[in-house]
């Protein structure tokens, strides 16, 4: 994907040259899931799979959206909040609605990406901070980055319909190369961590098992409902107002279901700090326990995980793996792992193999790095 190919899409679709072309990455989390509507901490980087939007202002009011993904070309009147059976489009459509107040106009826009869609490689964050860096310029908004994100969020949470947090936008925004973001929800602070990988021969595989997953549904809102009725019973505004010494209390105070909900994040939150510090130590190993420490808690308190993701997981440390762990909102989506560069192979064919041997699909493994977040390309 590049910009010439949404350059080309653009012109052949609407019959003349594109204003510009902007992009912004998907991103992996490396640790912290489901910390970030919990006002906790996550530790994402922007991956080098980037969607990429080719354009151009128009002086009405209407919005015409297309991409590689449909021949169909959307169009929309800007300031309308959008039905939500839009699909793809209802993303970048969002974001014009959250930022119509700087809006003198409507646009054309065409859509390339290589980002994978339901991976929890956060396909949708990389086409709202593409179109808001995008329309930030156009509009001359002068929004900053961190502003965008949010803007991006808004977009997900009031039209898509879907109760994330600010994690993928944050870092689709903010992602810097060879490093990873330390993100504290609370209070919105970031730091650049570097991630040190190349440098030992390793890299993170992705290993996408093509379970589909969409945030909007059920699940995803019953774990965040449980958090926020674990805190509330606790008397704190979120489960960062809790740490592991409130654990014995918490037993006591809620459900077992929600206990175990609790207990994921606010043990999450301990183990992003500690990966964090690994990093900073150069401790590969303890690096790699944590990760497998995320896995089982999500797996076993959080239950978001599926068994294609346990089997990665699991095929992953076979090879030879530092550490790994399924990422992204879970009930579908890819698992990460560290892994030395010269084990992808091994890696991709023995996934494949015991895939195909369970009756699983096949899946996709690929290996990603830390990448460059938003910017305008042409």
């Amino acid at each position: 994907m590049s910009v010439q190919e949404a350059t080309t899409g653009f012109s052949t679709t609407y019959g003349y040259e594109p204003a510009g072309v902007w992009s912004a990455p998907g991103r992996a989390n490396l640790i912290g899931e489901h910390t970030d509507y919990n006002n906790g901490y996550v530790f994402p980087f922007g991956i080098d799979r980037r969607t990429y939007v080719a354009l151009s202002p128009r002086s009405d009011n209407l919005i015409r959206l297309s991409s590689t993904i449909s021949d169909q070309v959307v169009e929309f009147e800007l300031g309308k909040k959008q039905p939500a059976d839009l699909d793809w489009a209802l993303y970048p459509l969002g974001v014009a609605w959250v930022m119509r107040d700087s809006a003198n106009g409507g646009f054309d826009a065409y859509f390339t990406s290589d980002v994978p869609v339901g991976a929890g490689l956060s396909s949708s964050a990389a086409i709202e901070c593409a179109v808001a860096t995008a329309l930030n310029d156009i509009w001359e908004a002068g929004k900053s980055a961190q502003e965008l994100a949010l803007i991006g969020q808004r977009a997900e949470n009031d039209v898509v319909g879907a109760p994330t947090g600010m994690m993928d936008q944050t870092a689709s925004m903010l992602a810097k190369k060879d490093a990873a973001v330390l993100l504290d929800c609370q209070s919105m602070e970031t730091e650049l961590v570097p991630l040190g990988l190349q440098e030992r021969g390793l890299v993170v595989a992705v290993m996408d098992t093509r379970v589909a997953h969409r945030h909007s549904d059920g699940g995803y809102r019953s774990r965040r409902e449980a958090c926020e009725a674990g805190a509330a019973a606790m008397g704190v505004d979120s489960l960062r107002g809790l740490t592991e010494e409130d654990l014995p209390a918490a037993q006591e105070a809620l459900d077992e279901l929600t206990f175990r909900r609790c207990k994921h994040v606010i043990t999450e939150n301990r183990r992003v700090l500690d990966a964090v510090d690994a990093l900073k130590r150069g401790d590969m190993a303890t690096l790699g326990q944590l990760l497998l420490q995320s896995h089982a808690s999500m797996r076993d308190d959080f239950e978001i995980s599926v068994v294609e993701l346990d089997t990665a997981v699991e095929l992953a440390m076979e090879v030879g793996a530092v550490g790994a762990r399924m990422t992204g909102g879970g009930f579908g989506g890819a698992a990460i792992a560290i892994i030395d560069q010269s084990k992808m192979e091994l890696l991709s064919e023995h996934c494949k193999a015991i895939f195909a041997k369970k009756g699983f699909a096949e899946p996709n493994v690929f290996a990603v790095a830390a990448s460059d977040g938003a910017r305008r390309d042409a």
